[in-house]
């Protein structure tokens, strides 16, 4: 792997509109496809938006018809805005490209940033991105002084916690104490090279989550460093720390494709 340049496109009044954003990594796409630069993370933050990722369903999106811009990454519907660091990393893999190993070194990265602020993350199963991890289901409070076992998300496909009131919000997810996700990633490679990549939450409103299904996940929530920490966290201290760790998981990986066991029998 090349050296890893970093790019700090705009942060707080100086923060980059998505559209601007994307435009930039289209241009990094080109060069570092044509060898005309090295592999490069784009940093910054984004005034609020939501964009939708290709498997975004209709019932996924904000219900009071607020804007969504639909993108060309993997994964579907998030939030986007201030307080939360977003990271393009635009890389070249080798091929054949391995694009669930380009996930995981990711959120590598983050698992060990948010360590280094004292917080212990995980991954889930068949959900990208990093989490903190809820209390076992028996021990959490019941929601609406209903019994867990009334809970109407276990059981009803239609049920819509953006009609429902905070305490079944993505935002409230803490108090719950759920499942909530930390840090959402969604990419796409073209031509080899890697596009989009990750978001951590630092210091936002997550309120602004709660107008939308995050990541299509409905029986999970969000959080935040600031909240897990108790204090508040700024953007300007994690960005050393974070560029430390994706400059050491992704310059000293081996990129080579994952091996595959084939099938017994």
């Amino acid at each position: 792997m090349t050296e890893l340049r970093f790019v700090h496109l705009g942060f707080g009044p100086e923060s980059v509109e998505y559209t601007e954003a994307w435009e930039e990594q289209r241009r990094v796409h080109a060069a570092r496809f044509a060898d005309e630069t090295g592999d490069t993370c784009l940093l910054l933050e984004h005034p609020p938006v939501y964009t939708a990722g290709r498997r975004t369903d209709p019932s996924e999106r904000p219900l009071d018809g607020t804007p969504v811009i639909d993108v060309d990454r993997g994964g579907k519907i998030t939030w986007h805005g201030p307080g939360q660091l977003v990271g393009y990393p635009i890389m070249k893999l080798p091929r054949p490209v391995d694009v669930v190993a380009h996930v995981r070194r990711l959120e590598d990265a983050l698992i060990r940033t948010a360590a280094e602020f004292g917080l212990e993350t995980t991954r889930i199963e068949g959900r990208s991105g990093v989490w903190v991890l809820g209390d076992p289901v028996e021990e959490r409070p019941a929601l609406g002084g209903l019994s867990l076992d009334f809970d109407p998300r276990t059981g009803d496909d239609e049920f819509d916690a953006r009609l429902n009131g905070p305490e079944y919000a993505p935002s409230n997810a803490g108090q719950r104490r759920e499942d909530r996700k930390l840090a959402a990633i969604g990419i796409r490679v073209a031509k080899g090279v890697t596009m989009h990549g990750f978001a951590i939450n630092v210091n936002p409103d997550s309120t602004w989550f709660d107008r939308i299904i995050p990541c299509g996940i409905r029986d999970a929530g969000v959080t935040s460093l600031s909240y897990e920490l108790g204090r508040e966290v700024t953007i300007a201290e994690v960005l050393p720390v974070i560029e430390r760790h994706l400059r050491d998981v992704l310059e000293h990986a081996d990129p080579k494709p994952r091996q595959i066991e084939p099938a017994a029998g």
